[in-house]
């Protein structure tokens, strides 16, 4: 597939339907809360990044949302009930098999960006941890390249809601922050990286502020949150490829 195929908006019916479903089965298995839609921007282009702590954050980002977005996501699922994974398939996004460049993904990204495009991306690589981690570099990556602003969201208490406990209703929110940027980035090799890094950084204290203290991980202005984190900055697929374990593909 090449990028000059890549259209944005795209899926409008199926995806109007997914949201409704959305919006419904949230409001029926949580008390679900939206803050801080005075920072929405009117339209495009516009890089959405937030928190992973759940397998159902992209559900509650295009429940909150109003835009037509698009998403860069991991290609496998470990953390998912199989029931669920056919969702992500459903609404269409752009695959990225961790441990690997995704040079196409974030091609696409760019090209839907191009096209005053919002586009969703979770810095962080996975769901692995319920505290935040630093950021992976595509979505630094991707928001230096770009120029646009960047919206962060704070995403919490969607882990309460599973396994469904039949009269009970936990607490989910997603707090929308005002909007940054943009950044750049300039060099190559090291240097590149080192900054894409620092934006990497910034992108997570955005993300921070809009969570409670006790969900900031390294970022906590706690000093025993952030010493309760410590291992969960370490990358799974560090020295893998995603769906490889040991040389055998999963």
């Amino acid at each position: 597939m090449m990028t000059e195929n890549i259209t944005y908006p795209r899926r409008v019916i199926c995806r109007r339907f997914l949201k409704f479903l959305a919006k419904a089965a949230l409001a029926t298995l949580s008390d679900f809360r939206i803050e801080g839609q005075e920072n929405l921007p009117e339209s495009g282009p516009l890089l959405v990044i937030g928190n992973h702590f759940s397998f159902i954050d992209p559900v509650a980002v295009l429940r909150t949302l109003p835009y037509q977005i698009e998403f860069v996501g991991g290609a496998v699922f470990p953390h998912a009930p199989k029931i669920v994974q056919f969702i992500p398939q459903l609404w269409g996004y752009y695959p990225v098999f961790r441990g690997t460049g995704s040079r196409f993904a974030l091609r696409a990204a760019e090209e839907i960006l191009k096209q005053n495009g919002v586009l969703g991306i979770m810095p962080e690589g996975g769901s692995w941890a319920e505290v935040l981690r630093p950021a992976r570099p595509g979505a630094a990556y991707l928001a230096s390249q770009s120029g646009v602003k960047v919206l962060p969201l704070g995403i919490y208490g969607l882990n309460s809601i599973f396994p469904i406990q039949f009269g009970k209703r936990p607490k989910a929110v997603v707090k929308i922050g005002k909007p940054v940027g943009p950044f750049t980035a300039s060099g190559r090799g090291r240097e590149r990286r080192e900054q894409l890094d620092q934006i990497g950084t910034e992108l997570m204290k955005a993300i921070a502020a809009q969570l409670p203290d006790s969900h900031r991980g390294f970022l906590a202005d706690d000093p025993a949150t952030r010493k309760a984190a410590l291992g969960t900055e370490d990358y799974p697929w560090e020295s893998l490829v995603e769906g490889q374990v040991e040389g055998e593909v999963h």
